[in-house]
C-alpha cells in the first residue's frame, strides 16, 4: 500500500439533530440476526458494517453519520476498521471517533468495534507495517486515540509478516488483551498453515484468538481450499471481507453503457477494467438472472450465498449510503438455496472467477 500521511485534524463542527436515540426495536429489526463467533462467547451480526471505504475525509461526515445510525437502527452492532482505513490513512478511525462521541457513546456496551494493524501506516522504520511488537502495540494506541476509545473488542493482525517470528506477533496481541486495550484477538489473510501455528501459539499463552478475516466471495473462493476447514476445526469464527468482489457482484457493470462514472473500476481503485471480459460478464448476467428469479438483486444473493455456511460468522459490507446498507441487509430475507440453485451458482461463479 502507498504510504499516506495520517490525518489528525479535528472535524469541523457540524449541525446535528440532538438528541439522537436509536430505534428502540432495533433488536427485532431486519439486521438483528446474530451468530456465535467460533468457539468463543462473542456473538456478531450476520452482516456487519466495514469502514474500509467511504468513511475517510474524502466523504461527507453527514453521510457517514446517516449510514452509521442506520446500521445500528437495523440491528448491526459490529463496526470493522483498521489503522490505515480512509483517505488519508487514519481518517476512518478519526471520523468514527467523532461518531462515537456524538451518537454512539451511550451504547458502547452494545457495540463490537474491531481494528487492525499490519500494513504500512506512518513514516520511518517503525511504521512500515508488519507483525513486530513495537509497531503492533503503538498502532493500537494510536487507533484508540483516534476512535476515542478505552478498548476495542477485537484487535487483528491485519496480515501475516514472514519477516517477524509469529511468536512475537502473537505475543503482541496477547499483551494488547492483557493490558485491557482489546477483549479478543484476530488474524486476517493468514494461510491455513500459518493460521494453525497462530492458534497453537495463542493456546500456549491462553490468548482468546477467536476470528479470522479473509477475502471471500463467489468470485474469490480460495478460502474453500483449506482455510475454511482449518477455521472450523480450530474454533475460529470467520468475518469475510470483499463479499461483492469490489462491486463486480452487483448490477453496476452488467449494462451496455460501460463502466459507470464514479465506480472503483472507472477510478482504477482495487478493480481494473481488464477483469470485465465478455466471458465473465456473460456469467455474471446468468447469476443476475438467477437472483432475479429469487426476488433478489445480484448483490443480495451474493451475500446470502456466503451466509449459507455456518462457519461464516459475519459478512463485512461497505456502504456509500444508508439506502445501500439497508438493501444489503435485505439479503437476510431470503438466505435459503435449493440444490439446483447452488449448482447453477457453482457453475457460473467458478467460470467467472477472478483467478481465471
Amino acid at each position: 500500500m502507498v504510504n499516506t500521511h495520517i490525518s489528525e485534524t479535528p472535524i469541523a463542527p457540524q449541525q446535528i439533530d440532538r438528541p439522537w436515540a436509536p430505534d428502540p426495536d432495533r433488536y427485532s429489526g431486519p439486521g438483528a440476526h446474530y451468530r456465535r463467533c467460533g468457539a468463543s462467547g462473542l456473538d456478531l451480526p450476520a452482516i456487519s458494517l466495514g469502514l474500509w471505504h467511504n468513511f475517510g475525509d474524502d466523504h461527507p461526515i453527514s453521510v457517514q453519520r446517516e449510514i452509521i445510525r442506520t446500521a445500528f437502527d437495523l440491528g448491526i452492532t459490529h463496526f470493522d476498521l483498521a489503522n490505515n482505513y480512509g483517505v488519508p490513512y487514519g481518517s476512518a478511525e478519526k471520523n468514527f471517533g467523532y461518531h462515537m462521541d456524538h451518537d454512539l457513546r451511550p451504547y458502547r456496551d452494545e457495540l463490537v468495534i474491531s481494528t487492525k494493524a499490519g500494513y504500512d501506516m506512518w513514516d520511518g522504520p517503525y511504521g512500515k507495517g508488519g507483525g513486530g511488537r513495537k509497531y503492533v502495540l503503538a498502532s493500537l494506541d494510536q487507533s484508540l486515540r483516534r476512535m476515542r476509545l478505552d478498548y476495542v473488542d477485537i484487535f487483528y493482525s491485519h496480515c501475516f509478516d514472514p519477516t517477524t517470528p509469529l511468536e512475537e506477533t502473537i505475543g503482541a496481541l496477547d499483551q494488547a488483551v492483557r493490558s485491557g486495550k482489546a477483549l479478543y484477538a484476530g488474524i486476517s489473510s493468514y494461510s491455513p498453515a500459518d493460521t494453525e501455528r497462530a492458534v497453537a501459539l495463542a493456546a500456549e499463552v491462553h490468548l482468546p484468538l477467536i476470528v479470522h478475516q479473509p477475502r471471500y466471495s463467489m468470485l474469490d473462493r480460495s478460502v474453500e481450499s483449506g482455510l475454511m476447514d482449518t477455521c472450523g476445526e480450530k474454533g475460529l469464527g470467520m468475518a469475510v471481507f470483499s463479499p461483492l468482489a469490489q462491486g463486480l457482484l452487483t448490477d453496476k457493470y452488467l449494462g451496455d453503457e460501460g463502466v459507470p462514472v464514479g465506480s472503483r473500476m472507472r477510478e482504477q481503485r482495487f478493480l481494473h477494467t481488464d477483469v470485465l471480459t465478455e466471458d465473465r460478464v456473460s456469467h455474471l448476467r446468468a447469476l443476475n438472472e438467477l437472483a432475479s428469479q429469487r426476488g433478489q438483486s445480484l448483490a443480495q444473493m451474493a451475500l446470502a450465498w456466503l451466509l449459507k455456511d455456518e462457519r461464516i460468522t459475519t459478512v463485512l459490507v461497505g456502504a456509500s449510503s444508508a439506502a445501500q446498507l439497508a438493501d444489503s441487509v435485505s439479503a437476510l430475507d431470503n438466505a435459503a438455496f435449493s440444490e439446483d440453485e447452488l449448482a447453477l451458482i457453482d457453475e457460473h461463479s467458478r467460470q467467472a472467477s477472478l483467478d481465471n
